[in-house]
């Protein structure tokens, strides 16, 4: 079992899905959490769950396309807890689903916002005080969409396309700092973001049957384990729920 007493990790997105699941499974483990996410009343019950099994957490209110509420987070964190061991850069969004030409560039460029320039934003905001103590733990959550394009995710393929490359370009600069730097891609999740691919009837992936999507506490679990000592040979890689090796040692059942 990993443990993370004491540790003090960001969670972005933290309100529901794969966030709320990693919050959850870090709790347990010990770890003191900042939850963001856009409202932070959404994290109540999270927060109530936490504190009713002695885990400590609180929540900021934050949008991560605003390097300015990143960077409030990372300073009421330390504010809070005097320091930060992590931060788990998973907060994003699916919307717009349409073909390139039914986008509203807006829409289109909000996406970019939150799933490229937020993940920049959490990274930015923590390095000064990673690099100050010369440690530090960045898991920004991916996808197979970084890899291969789907009809009607112009926007989340080349977002998550850019995270892919931002991971490895900060893993490239922050790795002689003594910072580690993850890409970790959750497969195709049970959570609220696939009831809406679901809906929208776009690409295969709307397709998919739901008892074969992961339970959200596969990558919650394996995002945790990133944060031990026990990963510290993986730094710099970007890793998938889909590896048999990686599941093996973090402890998941094979596929």
């Amino acid at each position: 079992m990993t443990s993370l007493k004491d540790k003090v990790v960001i969670i972005t997105g933290a309100s529901r899905g794969i966030g709320a699941a990693v919050a959850h499974e870090m709790a347990a483990q010990g770890a003191r959490l900042a939850l963001s996410a856009r409202n932070a009343a959404s994290c109540s019950d999270i927060l109530e769950t936490i504190g009713n099994n002695g885990g400590e957490a609180f929540a900021v209110g934050c949008d991560v396309s605003s390097f300015e509420a990143v960077e409030k987070l990372v300073a009421d964190t330390l504010e809070r807890y005097g320091r930060i061991d992590a931060i788990v850069n998973n907060a994003g969004i699916i919307d717009p689903i349409a073909l390139i030409e039914d986008t509203d560039p807006e829409d289109w460029a909000r996406n970019i916002s939150v799933n490229l320039v937020g993940v920049y934003n959490g990274i930015r905001a923590v390095l000064p005080h990673f690099y100050k103590q010369s440690s530090g733990i960045i898991i920004n959550v991916s996808s197979g969409a970084a890899h291969n394009p789907l009809e009607g995710w112009s926007a989340y393929c080349s977002g998550k396309a850019g995270v892919y490359m931002l991971t490895r370009a900060t893993a490239l600069e922050a790795a002689e700092k003594g910072v580690r730097v993850y890409g970790f891609g959750p497969g195709t999740v049970d959570t609220d973001m696939q009831g809406l691919i679901r809906s929208s009837g776009i690409n295969r992936v709307s397709q998919m049957p739901r008892e074969n999507l992961f339970p959200a506490n596969e990558p919650a679990a394996a995002i945790t384990w990133l944060c031990s000592d026990d990963a510290a040979d993986l730094a710099g890689q970007e890793l998938s729920v889909r590896d048999e090796e990686l599941r093996q040692r973090v402890g998941l059942p094979a596929l």
